[in-house]
């Protein structure tokens, strides 16, 4: 089933929430000082799209992974749902927000996120990744896979957000090396948030089931046993941990966000989980989120 389907098939009901409409209207300084603590890294399972406007045990997972965390300059998102060609980095003064999905209902198609850009970092990152050419977008906005997130996360928008892009022509490896040259951020006080899920294979969606698929359970449990152990090279190379992995791995692109966070793993850093048991009541899976730091 593809994807425009599935979102066209899963609409849900659900509670509206009102959004602040402040911006920070301070310029992003293009140089930021290193103050020597790192920010944490967030993986956020984001779901379905109507979490954006509904406070469930979803939002309340993501909320509580935000425990203590600075405010921090700004946030980076590299999301499932910008793939491209090439490397591409958000630089706009203003991200507009990108509604991609279909069905649902239209309250959440009139949710607005008026955060500020950062395109003076966007360019500074640039100039500092070695690994491969990054392209400044000036199209892209904050898609489903930001915003939906963004919106629990920093409510009031106050934050400026952008866009790191997938590059749907690497492998697994490509992306977790380019991911390492942007632990330099960590120390300016961004806040590095991937945002995908782990378990995603909307072919074996289904409506109110009663546990969760085997396949599902058996993949998210040999995720965690890796990450707890610093096995990045058993979930870079993920096709090797059998039939599970397959299954729960229909679509890469959810997955590859997660190896965006482990690479910025330093030494001896834990990681924290929220929503590990948290069952998505569409596709029999798992809504897994973690920080690390």
């Amino acid at each position: 089933m593809n994807r425009k389907k599935f979102l066209t098939l899963s609409a849900l009901g659900g509670t509206g929430i009102l959004l602040s409409n402040s911006i920070m209207n301070s310029k992003f300084l293009q140089t930021l000082p290193e103050d020597g603590n790192l920010m944490p890294v967030l993986f956020m399972g984001h779901g379905s799209p109507m979490n954006a406007i509904e406070n469930n045990e979803f939002t309340e997972g993501w909320k509580s992974l935000m425990k203590d965390i600075p405010t921090p300059k700004a946030v980076l998102v590299v999301s499932a749902h910008w793939e491209t060609t090439g490397t591409k980095i958000l630089a706009v003064d203003k991200p507009k927000l990108i509604y991609d999905m279909y069905g649902f209902r239209q309250e959440l198609y009139e949710v607005k996120y008026p955060a500020d850009g950062a395109p003076d970092l966007a360019k500074e990152i640039k100039e500092n990744v070695s690994f491969t050419e990054i392209g400044l977008d000036h199209e892209w906005g904050l898609d489903h896979g930001a915003w939906s997130i963004l919106v629990h996360m920093y409510p009031d928008a106050s934050v400026p957000c952008f866009q790191l892009s997938l590059n749907q022509t690497r492998d697994m490896k490509w992306h977790y090396d380019l991911a390492k040259e942007l632990a330099f951020l960590r120390k300016r006080g961004v806040l590095i948030v991937s945002s995908g899920n782990i378990v995603h294979n909307l072919r074996y969606m289904r409506y109110m089931y009663e546990k969760p698929f085997d396949w599902a359970v058996e993949f998210d449990t040999k995720t965690e046993e890796l990450m707890n152990s610093g096995d990045h090279t058993s979930l870079i190379n993920y096709k090797s941990l059998g039939t599970s992995a397959e299954i729960a791995v229909n679509s890469a692109e959810h997955y590859i966000p997660l190896l965006y966070s482990l690479a910025l793993q330093q030494k001896n850093e834990t990681i924290t989980y929220a929503n590990h048991n948290s069952k998505d009541t569409l596709i029999g899976s798992f809504m897994r989120s973690l920080r690390i730091g």
